[in-house]
């Protein structure tokens, strides 16, 4: 039987937050923005092993306690320069069956729920290709010109904001990855295949935090 598992890739260093310290490491209510969603992670209980995936001269993980993650968490200290050579190295290290289920989670995403991840995994264990959390976009979008002036207004009909996690089997996200370097998600890697990931939707809440501001927003959420 397959078994889930979760990737995180954490070898970035955040720089649009403005900090010499990597964004997974800085503080949202009271841990280190990477405690929230390993701890979510960690308690699902269909979920058997995190992998964190590091820098290679990460200094930070270590410093913190890491004991309440059920023995769950793993780090891997071979990130890449990309999110997508480091998924790749965690994939190749963790040396996991082709056919098990792979959820990749940002490390900046602290405000992931059970409730995400029951939903996730319920509708895609089952599922030929996989997919991934995303909300449909609800705002009116805008094309720019190199003058920051209005170029276009897009339709947003059937356009979706992609979240984590995605989830794929391992031999095929390996494969996909394998061949498609340069991507931003999973899911764009495993669409170059010619393959359709389904679309599962999420909510707002489990946001990227990407600047500054996004941490009062995450702590509000955590704390509610």
């Amino acid at each position: 039987m397959s078994e889930f598992y979760a990737i995180v890739p954490a070898a970035g260093s955040g720089s649009r937050m403005g900090s010499e310290l990597p964004k997974q490491y800085l503080n949202l209510a009271g841990h280190p923005m990477i405690y929230h969603a390993l701890t979510t992670l960690s308690n699902c209980p269909m979920i058997s092993t995190v992998f964190v995936v590091l820098a290679p001269d990460d200094e930070y993980f270590k410093r913190f306690d890491w004991s309440h993650c059920s023995n769950k968490l793993e780090p891997l200290y071979c990130g890449g320069v990309t999110r997508a050579e480091s998924v790749a190295n965690g994939l190749l290290v963790s040396e996991l069956e082709p056919d098990d289920w792979v959820l990749v989670h940002d490390a900046a995403r602290p405000c992931l729920t059970q409730a995400h991840l029951e939903k996730l995994i319920t509708e895609l264990r089952d599922d030929s290709v996989g997919g991934i959390l995303a909300v449909p976009v609800a705002d009116t979008l805008k094309r720019a010109d190199a003058q920051q002036r209005i170029e276009s207004t897009e339709s947003r009909e059937k356009i979706w904001q992609a979240q984590t996690p995605q989830m794929f089997r391992a031999g095929l996200l390996a494969q996909a990855l394998h061949q498609s370097h340069s991507v931003t998600d999973e899911a764009s890697a495993v669409e170059a295949l010619g393959l359709q990931p389904k679309l599962v939707a999420g909510d707002s809440g489990n946001f990227k935090v990407t600047y500054p501001l996004d941490i009062k927003l995450a702590e509000l959420l955590l704390k509610g």
